[in-house]
């Protein structure tokens, strides 16, 4: 790997081709006999540090529609989370299933998973049958796999049976040095950003997207008011984003002053700091209270000039999941993708069936979702929200931040690249927009 390195640092790109692929790397994973190790903690108290190693690991057999990819920078999303906490589940279950497909996927049943659903890097070698890509390319790869050997798959790749989350549901992710990817994951790298500022939207960026933007999700017009919670997170700083550059309005709830100022720096106007105003959504663990659901959606309104939201942008899940629903207006939509504060919801649903609201789930993106995304980072319309680079040697401690959500934005790491802020191929680009491409640095 050492070889590849350098030949990128010095812009070698067209020797990568010629470079032998070596039989090992090092990557970020998790051991199939340590996931009972916080058996009968509470989540909080278990901690990533403990359980993501960094190791040497086998190099997979390069497959048919495959590519491998040098890794130069990656990052960290809940998903490694889950992984490192063996929440909700083991991900061990999800490589024995993929395993049992055919004798191509037996590779990803491993005693060990490498994660990480996120990468920047160039493109070392592809597999029979992929015509788009060559070594050389530097890219960026979207985290759908999916095997499309299904109609279903045919409309909308997301419905596919076969669809995966790389990193996550697959094994030999982009946390490390080297990954292996199908060629239908891979987009262009944006040439004004850095290796680890192009690796850090990918999966929040796609995933923001369809949920927002796309006919699979919101559909967001102008004008629209769109209530985003965890406005200055992974998630919601690109959701932000969206709804400005869509001509929205977001009302952006957060939890404190500083993330207050943060998505006010990107143009946000009407914010909520739910810790400063105190709001409680359960009475205890059993029993939600829709007194405060009613006094949140009397702020909205004092905010929007009597307006509830057309979009709820949902993620957090259990907590808030009954005051989104409540708020919306007559007809409104919540769109949901995730549940970091817990999978089991509880909402009134006389607000939703007798005021004719929708409730849309949202997993991921397809490809030409990812791609339509990823083309706003590239045009500087979106920007990475990146805060903290973390070295691969200190990847605990990075997803350690986004469980005790003690971060801003997105957490990058690095892998091959040896420092930040290589990697630029168009510095007058990159100029125009340092401004916001910093914004959320060193908060």
């Amino acid at each position: 790997m050492h070889e590849i390195r350098d030949a990128i640092l010095a812009d070698a790109l067209g020797d990568l081709g010629g470079l032998p692929v070596p039989a090992s790397y090092r990557g970020v994973l998790v051991r199939r006999d340590e996931q009972d190790m916080f058996e009968g903690l509470p989540t909080r108290e278990k901690d990533p540090r403990r359980s993501l190693h960094v190791e040497e690991v086998r190099t997979p057999e390069l497959g048919p529609g495959e590519a491998y990819v040098a890794v130069m920078a990656s990052s960290v999303n809940y998903n490694t989370v889950w992984t490192s906490i063996f929440e909700p589940v083991s991900t061990f279950g999800f490589l024995a299933r993929y395993g049992r497909q055919n004798e191509l996927t037996r590779r990803h049943d491993l005693p060990y998973h490498v994660v990480g659903s996120d990468l920047a890097g160039v493109v070392l070698r592809v597999g029979p049958g992929v015509n788009r890509w060559k070594p050389g390319d530097e890219v960026v790869a979207h985290c759908l796999s999916v095997e499309l050997e299904d109609p279903m798959g045919h409309d909308d790749t997301m419905l596919d049976p076969q669809q995966r989350i790389w990193g996550f549901e697959t094994n030999f992710g982009g946390l490390a040095e080297l990954a292996l990817v199908k060629s239908n994951q891979l987009m262009p790298k944006p040439a004004h950003l850095s290796w680890e500022e192009a690796a850090a939207p990918g999966l929040v960026n796609s995933t923001a997207y369809r949920q927002l933007v796309s006919h699979h999700g919101a559909n967001l017009k102008q004008g629209d008011v769109v209530l985003i919670w965890g406005a200055s997170g992974g998630l919601g700083s690109y959701a932000t984003q969206m709804a400005l550059n869509g001509g929205a309005i977001p009302v952006c709830v957060v939890s404190s002053p500083g993330k207050a100022a943060i998505v006010r720096s990107m143009g946000a106007e009407l914010v909520i700091d739910r810790s400063a105003e105190g709001y409680r959504f359960w009475k205890d663990e059993a029993t939600p209270d829709p007194r405060e659901w009613q006094r949140f959606g009397k702020r909205i309104r004092e905010l929007t000039g009597g307006d509830d939201p057309d979009i709820v942008f949902e993620h957090p899940g259990r907590e808030t999941f009954g005051a989104s629903v409540y708020v919306a207006r007559k007809g409104g939509t919540v769109v949901t993708c995730a549940s970091t504060s817990g999978y089991l919801h509880a909402y009134d649903n006389r607000y939703l069936w007798m005021n004719l609201k929708r409730i849309i789930g949202s997993h991921f993106a397809n490809y030409r979702e990812a791609w339509e995304a990823n083309r706003l980072i590239d045009r500087g319309l979106i920007h990475p929200t990146l805060s903290k680079v973390y070295p691969m040697e200190q990847v605990g401690q990075a997803a350690c931040d986004v469980h005790r959500n003690t971060h801003q934005g997105k957490v990058g790491v690095l892998t091959l690249a040896p420092e930040e802020g290589l990697g630029v191929r168009d510095p007058e680009k990159r100029e125009r927009h340092l401004t916001a491409i910093n914004r959320f640095r060193g908060v």
